[in-house]
């Protein structure tokens, strides 16, 4: 790191850790006793620091990961300090823990960033770091900093493994992506994401070596036409139907496809990937998750996405394809149709932003899901067009893990697309230093909403004493 850039980083990092500590102040005088969620997570960390490590609460649905390295820095912690037992994993000590989990994520997203877009003539340092704060306070992942929820941890060995995996330490990479399924089973998506890399750099450098065999055009161009995607599936099949190069990919991702096989014999002897309450997280196909992530990405990210040039450009590609875009809208429709689930938690509970969501936009009329076919198709295209620096075959792996991660799962939940979020916008070109600020100030403006109506929009259900409060 440059001296300008490193004094650059380091004031932003302190800052937002003074910052997200006077908050997590405020927060814990508000909200003493675990919230939501926390009235589970709390408890069962509570019982790990006792020792008593046979107690396991039914309604968790994770594996002990967070309840693991809590343990593991609490008691630490109250040997070094002196402190007895009950403060060490209090609900304020255990909360802090994701404080320490978003000050690490906040080192990742740096080391990403630089990793990904190498400091040139178009990307400034100041850039990088702001871009960094940027994702940092993304709201979604932000405001579960100061709540003991499983979301910054999991983020913290999802992003370890990835930057380890593009440095070229795929058995350190696979190692923290076992310690990111500790936290949440689904996290092991990122874990074929991150062998589905090191697959799509291979396929990538032999697929350079074909174009330069037949003196055809540079790969970026060979993504549009239905001819060029034949001929990348023909080229897909003859490359690994190869014994060699079979060969090959397995002793580059031998690590990676331990951790899979553990996860599906996990699978086998659990019965399911969730343990505890099944009935509550059952899986289906729900492929109207991708249009909600998409119009999720959409929302987070319109500085990107939602730009003059982009509507232009979209519109000028509706009227080159109109059989095609057709023909999406149609599928779009008919997935709408016969694959949309809501989950009895969407309208049950209204302390979450989605209830209302679903209330004010998708039950105002039967119509209305129909109706925003095309928000996603153009969120969809403006999406796919972010990427397009992006290998053809990293864009396949990405969006055969987005609909892993996503489509299985019945609830709506916008916890579910932090992570595919994240890879996301960690792979798109730098945008303009406004466009930056823009997001910046965009991303500051909803997480002090969320945490102005959380802290002082308070309110109680029928036949209840306990304040509730709105969150994400």
């Amino acid at each position: 790191m440059e001296r300008a850039a490193a004094y650059g980083f380091s004031a932003a990092m302190s800052g937002a850790f003074l910052l997200s500590c006077l908050l997590f102040a405020a927060l814990n005088r508000r909200q003493r006793a675990p919230y939501m969620d926390e009235a589970f997570h709390v408890p069962q960390a509570q019982a790990y620091c006792e020792g008593r490590f046979q107690q396991w609460d039914p309604m968790i649905t994770t594996l002990p990961g967070l309840y693991l390295v809590s343990v593991g820095i609490a008691k630490p912690a109250a040997w070094l300090f002196g402190w007895p037992g009950g403060i060490a994993c209090s609900t304020a000590m255990l909360r802090f823990i994701n404080l320490l989990f978003s000050v690490g994520n906040f080192y990742l997203l740096y080391l990403l960033l630089s990793k990904m877009h190498p400091k040139n003539k178009a990307v400034s340092g100041f850039q990088n770091i702001l871009s960094t704060l940027t994702l940092a306070v993304f709201p979604t992942l932000y405001f579960f900093t100061f709540l003991y929820y499983t979301d910054p941890g999991s983020v913290f060995f999802t992003l370890f493994s990835y930057l380890m995996c593009l440095c070229g330490n795929h058995k350190t990479s696979a190692l923290l992506g076992f310690c990111g399924f500790m936290f949440r089973q689904t996290n092991i998506v990122w874990t074929i994401f991150c062998a589905g890399n090191v697959v799509a750099e291979k396929l990538n450098e032999a697929w350079k070596t074909e174009l330069l065999k037949k003196k055809d055009e540079k790969i970026s161009s060979m993504k549009g036409s239905f001819s060029d995607l034949i001929r990348i599936l023909q080229f897909l099949t003859e490359y690994l139907i190869s014994p060699q190069n079979l060969i090959t990919l397995i002793a580059l991702t031998w690590p990676y496809i331990i951790l899979v096989v553990v996860f599906f014999a996990f699978v086998f002897i659990n019965g399911g990937i969730v343990v505890g309450d099944r009935s509550s997280h059952e899986a289906c196909l729900h492929f109207p998750q991708l249009f909600y992530f998409l119009s999720f990405t959409l929302f987070f990210s319109f500085p990107h996405l939602l730009t003059p040039t982009k509507i232009r450009k979209f519109l000028l590609t509706l009227r080159k394809y109109p059989v095609q875009y057709s023909l999406i809208a149609v599928i779009s429709l008919f997935l709408i149709w016969k694959f949309t689930y809501v989950h009895k938690y969407l309208l049950a509970d209204n302390r979450h932003y989605t209830f209302y969501v679903w209330r004010k936009v998708f039950q105002r009329h039967e119509l209305v899901k129909y109706m925003l076919v095309p928000v996603y198709i153009f969120a969809g295209w403006s999406f796919a067009d972010t990427l397009k620096s992006k290998s053809v075959f990293w864009i396949l792996v990405y969006f055969v893990c987005l609909f892993a991660v996503t489509v299985p799962q019945k609830l709506l939940e916008f916890r579910y697309f932090i992570l595919p979020y994240l890879i996301y916008r960690l792979n798109i070109p730098f945008p303009s230093l406004y466009r930056q600020l823009l997001e910046l100030a965009f991303y500051i403006f909803v997480n002090v909403t969320t945490f102005y109506l959380f802290l002082n929009k308070t309110f109680q259900w029928p036949n209840s004493e306990e304040v509730q409060r709105f969150m994400w």
